[in-house]
């Protein structure tokens, strides 16, 4: 099926986008007010959903949705089954892409990095903080392994709910929390006449100078840069 002619128009933001770029220099700060108005966007269901790219070690790609749990200077957070395929893949290489797609604001952010484990008491706390039907989909799964039917993991979840009440579910031993250490942030805006708006910051080489017409100083050792769409 040929579906081609799909195309919306985008909104018409560049001025804003441009300015607020260069005004800010610093990608974490920039990521959080985009966040914040993804965040306050009705249309926007579950902002924090973005698209985890993982590698094997021999680099065959997969991909799959997370819900990105915290950011800041220190990276952006998320929690699985260690277990899980992306766990397993994440221990061979930790190399990782993550996509924030807002499409009612024509906005998508683009972070290349490193993952590692977050210490096991973050993902203590934060599973007793999960809805009671979270904590049970959780323990009752074997992430990313064979099942015989779906009714088997619905038997087996009611047997999960009966015997624990809400507050009282054990953290699988296997489930637990990554953090993304970014090297590079990429933020696309869409236009309206498709010209649209690419910003990448990027960590310094060693010794690198900004010319300051390609290549600009943000803060810290970020770098940023305007690509062509």
């Amino acid at each position: 099926m040929d579906i081609g002619g799909i195309r919306i128009p985008y909104k018409t933001r560049a001025n804003a986008f441009l300015e607020d770029s260069i005004a800010v220099k610093d990608p974490i700060k920039l990521f959080d007010q985009w966040f914040q108005e993804a965040r306050n966007t009705q249309e926007l269901i579950e902002p924090n959903a973005m698209c985890l790219s993982t590698a094997t070690r021999d680099g065959i790609p997969s991909a799959r949705f997370v819900l990105c749990k915290g950011y800041g200077e220190d990276g952006f957070q998320f929690y699985t089954h260690y277990t899980s395929r992306k766990g397993r893949e994440l221990e061979e290489n930790p190399n990782v892409a993550l996509t924030f797609y807002w499409n009612a604001l024509n906005r998508s952010v683009r972070i290349e990095g490193t993952a590692s484990k977050l210490p096991m008491s973050f993902a203590d706390d934060y599973f007793k903080s999960r809805p009671h039907a979270s904590q049970i989909g959780a323990l009752c799964s074997d992430q990313s392994e064979l099942v015989e039917s779906r009714d088997k993991l619905v038997e087996f979840a009611d047997e999960l709910r009966n015997k624990y009440e809400s507050g009282e579910v054990p953290k699988p031993p296997h489930w637990g929390g990554y953090t993304v250490v970014p090297k590079s942030i990429e933020f696309w805006q869409g236009q309206n006449d498709r010209i649209h708006d690419r910003i990448k910051f990027r960590q310094a080489h060693n010794d690198e100078i900004p010319d300051s017409l390609l290549t600009h100083k943000g803060v810290g050792n970020w770098i940023y840069e305007r690509l062509q769409p």
